[in-house]
């Protein structure tokens, strides 16, 4: 029987949590798709890296003192020979179930949009546009921007000014 396989998988399993720890602190970056990096950096768009590794922008409205909280996330989903990318934007959040009229504006909303759906993520109503993984930046721009006016929209509508500005 030989040993040096049980003992090299022993020493890998009590090394793991060391360089998961050594690691932490870059965690984000690790994970983060440094194609999107070029194409926001290219576009000139300021953004953070969330937990995540995805992308975190805030974008000014226009005409109004308002911002809106757009992601891009770094993950790529495939089905077949289809590579997508989402960028979201949340514009709601509940507690519990969605109430029914908030849901159905929601359905309505979809049918409505040129780019995206809405959805469901916990607590958030979030408009979710999925583009092609090799996206141009104009491509991903014209998306980034698209999901922040139709999810602040949203947000005035199913919240109310009054409400202020949540994302």
């Amino acid at each position: 029987m030989n040993l040096f396989p049980c003992i090299a998988a022993i020493l890998m399993a009590l090394a793991l949590p060391f360089a998961a720890s050594a690691q932490a602190p870059d965690a984000d970056a690790r994970t983060a798709d440094a194609d999107v990096a070029a194409l926001l950096d290219s576009i000139e768009y300021r953004y953070e890296l969330d937990e995540d590794g995805d992308y975190r922008l805030v974008l000014e409205m226009p005409d109004s003192a308002r911002t809106q909280l757009v992601f891009v996330r770094s993950p790529v989903e495939e089905y077949g020979n289809v590579r997508v990318r989402e960028v979201w934007s949340p514009a709601w959040r509940g507690d519990g179930e969605f109430p029914a009229a908030v849901a159905n504006r929601l359905l309505q909303a979809t049918s409505d949009l040129k780019l995206g759906a809405w959805e469901r993520q916990g607590p958030f109503a979030v408009l979710v546009i999925k583009l092609p993984a090799d996206a141009t930046a104009k491509v991903l721009e014209d998306a980034i921007i698209f999901a922040a006016m139709a999810a602040d929209a949203m947000e005035l509508e199913l919240s109310g000014a009054e409400a202020g500005d949540e994302f």
